[in-house]
């Protein structure tokens, strides 16, 4: 039987311990479909047990989005009637599958969020069993209780994270997938959010659809993608009016590195 439920994941060579981590934590699933859109320069190596498509780097950087587009249409070719996008380096929890998919029956056509846990540096688990003690969602965002089904606000759109979420193969469609405007780092997510409250999708905070982001280096503000912001944020903001990041950016600004010349953000130290 063709699995109706697709996990989708984005992926390159630097994140290849987490995504075997994710794909050990997901192996007792047969009933649902794995793809993977590799973004590395080349191919990745063939696979049996999983859908890989490749998408290699654009002039600007890692392809994302478009990474995301090419493994949802690989998805939904193969028979696919829900896509849940997990970030290469996110774990799903025991009930994640089950309850993105009652939220889906809950509230049909809606953009689904489920909480996410960042894990400390040093914790690695080995099993799902393990993860249940170790949730903590992220306090930015809401978390509701197990099983509910709660419908963000217009202004909580900015809070859509891509690392974790779900719809069906027809809203997808309806959306069009992510911008092909965004390379590298940033955006791409916001404008994708965006444009769902633009058409009308709601956005759905969903109980229980626990994800666990295993831990690597990072920087706030994140340092080594600051160009990818200012470009990635430039086009955003022409398309919608106003920049995205808008926390990074202060903190970027306060330390020297960009200023706001009366029209756009610019470097003020060499890239």
């Amino acid at each position: 039987m063709t699995p109706h439920i697709a996990v989708v994941t984005v992926a390159s060579r630097g994140r290849a311990d987490h995504v075997d981590r994710q794909r050990a934590f997901l192996a007792d699933r047969p009933d649902v479909l794995r793809v993977e859109a590799w973004l590395d320069a080349a191919a990745p190596e063939p696979s049996s047990t999983e859908v890989r498509v490749h998408v290699p780097p654009g002039a600007q950087g890692l392809r994302v989005g478009e990474g995301r587009n090419a493994a949802a249409d690989a998805a939904i070719a193969a028979g696919a009637e829900m896509l849940i996008f997990l970030d290469a380096d996110c774990l799903a929890g025991p009930g994640l599958i089950e309850r993105y998919e009652a939220a889906s029956r809950a509230a049909p056509g809606a953009l689904l969020a489920g909480p996410v846990t960042y894990l400390d540096e040093g914790t690695v688990p080995s099993s799902v069993a393990e993860l249940p003690p170790l949730t903590r969602p992220h306090a930015a965002r809401p978390s509701p209780t197990d099983g509910e089904v709660v419908r963000a606000s217009d202004e909580a759109y900015d809070l859509f994270w891509s690392l974790s979420f779900a719809l069906t193969a027809t809203t997808w469609r309806a959306l069009g997938g992510f911008s092909e405007a965004f390379q590298g780092y940033g955006a791409e997510d916001t404008d994708f959010a965006w444009r769902a409250r633009e058409q009308g999708v709601p956005l759905v905070w969903v109980g229980g659809a626990h994800a666990y982001h295993q831990w690597h280096p990072t920087s706030d503000p994140p340092w080594q993608h600051l160009d990818d912001i200012l470009r990635n944020g430039a086009t955003f903001a022409r398309r919608w009016g106003r920049w995205p990041m808008g926390g990074w950016l202060d903190k970027f600004a306060r330390d020297g590195a960009i200023a706001w010349d009366g029209d756009t953000w610019r470097r003020t130290t060499p890239a």
